[in-house]
């Protein structure tokens, strides 16, 4: 009776556990739990919002402060010099950006013709200037965030958070997450810093008080 298909995965680790037992390999050791996971500051916090605007434009990212009111403005200002279609999650709230081109699937070349992106986001960390999607609610799928050459992220006060502790404990682990830490970048060649390798060459975050 032929079993159930196994996949590439579980065949290489299935491999490793008989090759270890056969081997008498020791049990793995604890990994210790005992670093920092409370924070200073509650969620959303001013100091928190300023740990996290200092990271990003350490970082090289633009930071537009916005009233609850005000997002659809501010996000027409960090859009004013973009020249090129936007394109926008299915979900965006209608009136972040009322002219965006909502994606239905589009292909990476297709995508490749929209100049900037508008999303929102699952929460933020402060300590590491680090913003996280995570294709929920007004994000899109990835492929939407890593092909225009702008993107434009919302983050709402309430979603930052100080450490990564408390930042993964707000994903819900089986999500495709994104994180992003500034403009995409690289420095592999010669330690010359090249911006738009591997996503958007410009970040703008409109953190909403």
């Amino acid at each position: 009776m032929v079993g159930a298909p196994v996949s590439a995965r579980e065949e290489v680790l299935r491999r490793i556990r008989t090759a270890n037992a056969a081997a008498g390999a020791p049990a793995p050791p604890s990994v210790p739990r005992d670093y920092r996971i409370a924070s200073d500051h509650e969620p959303g916090s001013p100091a928190l919002l300023d740990l996290l605007r200092d990271r990003l434009v350490d970082y090289e990212a633009t930071v537009l402060d916005a009233a609850a009111d005000e997002v659809g403005s501010v996000i027409a200002t960090a859009l004013a010099g973009v020249a090129g279609p936007v394109v926008v999650p299915p979900d965006l709230p209608a009136d972040w950006c009322p002219d965006g081109v909502p994606d239905t699937g589009f292909a990476p070349g297709e995508l490749d013709g929209f100049a900037a992106v508008v999303t929102g986001c699952a929460a933020a960390c402060a300590e590491t200037g680090t913003i996280v999607l995570d294709a929920s609610l007004g994000q899109g799928r990835r492929a939407l965030t890593l092909v225009p050459d702008v993107h434009v992220c919302v983050v709402a006060a309430g979603q930052v958070v100080q450490t990564v502790p408390e930042l993964l404990a707000r994903l819900d682990p089986v999500r495709p997450t994104t994180f992003i830490s500034g403009p995409s970048a690289t420095s592999d060649i010669e330690l010359q810093r090249v911006e738009g390798v591997h996503g958007p060459r410009t970040l703008v975050v409109v953190l909403v008080q």
